[in-house]
């Protein structure tokens, strides 16, 4: 079941107070990788990084390990999915350093940008014609939440990703492509800064126990980073799971 469940953070800035269980020696990526076997690369929404940094990246992790990678604004926020392709195929040179090690790719949508079937399934069908890999696509306009919009995704394989705090009723579940379960907590009620209390992952970590028997891939992937929460939060839940299949 453990299997299929993948728990880790998007960075691996490890908080001073987390260190005690983590190794002494190494980067933080190497020290972070010891306890977790996925990491969310959410910088690369920001600026670009060089192929050979994520192959560096790649070639200090377990072979286990695997990276998923958020894409650039530029394609989601700036050019909104229309005429996006040069500056993707910019995006998955520069990620193909990582190899066998990328496990998925992020599609994180503006506020703003309300459903297109049209837009969509361009987008979708270009972005599959260059990427066969785990795709989970984080829409955040209401009008995505409807069954058009489920099914154009399962059409072309992508997960809708389950973000906390949620944003609309119809989002308080995954939705598109059942073939992945991709969650992406930014903690709540404060938004990057709260921790989630003891109560609140143990939910979480039965629900995650569920899916995992069930055989789906389920990522999942703590945001709350920005008062160093994210680990601590990631390291409890892979306890409580781990504590539950014995």
């Amino acid at each position: 079941m453990q299997a299929s469940l993948h728990i880790g953070c998007a960075g691996w800035s490890l908080p001073r107070p987390q260190w005690p269980h983590f190794p002494e020696e190494g980067s933080h990526l190497e020290r972070y990788a010891a306890r977790f076997a996925v990491v969310e690369i959410d910088s690369s929404f920001y600026r670009p990084h060089r192929r050979e940094t994520y192959a560096r990246w790649a070639a200090s992790t377990p072979a286990h390990f695997r990276f998923a990678v958020k894409l650039p604004q530029t394609i989601t926020h700036e050019q909104r999915l229309v005429g996006a392709m040069p500056a993707f195929d910019e995006f998955f040179m520069q990620v193909s350093g990582l190899g066998d090690k990328l496990g998925c790719l992020i599609v994180q949508l503006p506020p703003s940008l309300a459903f297109d079937a049209r837009v969509a399934a361009r987008f979708l069908a270009a972005a599959r014609r260059r990427h066969r890999g785990l795709l989970a696509l984080e829409p955040r306009h209401a009008s995505w939440f409807v069954l058009a919009a489920e099914t154009l995704l399962a059409r072309f394989d992508t997960a809708r990703v389950l973000a906390d705090p949620v944003l609309h009723e119809r989002a308080a579940a995954p939705g598109g492509w059942p073939g992945l379960v991709y969650l992406r907590l930014h903690g709540s009620p404060r938004r990057y800064w709260s921790s989630y209390p003891d109560v609140q992952l143990a939910q979480l970590a039965q629900r995650l126990r569920q899916a995992g028997q069930q055989g789906t891939p389920c990522w999942c992937i703590f945001d709350n980073t920005a008062g160093g929460e994210a680990v601590g939060n990631a390291l409890a839940l892979s306890d409580m799971i781990a504590a539950a299949s014995k």
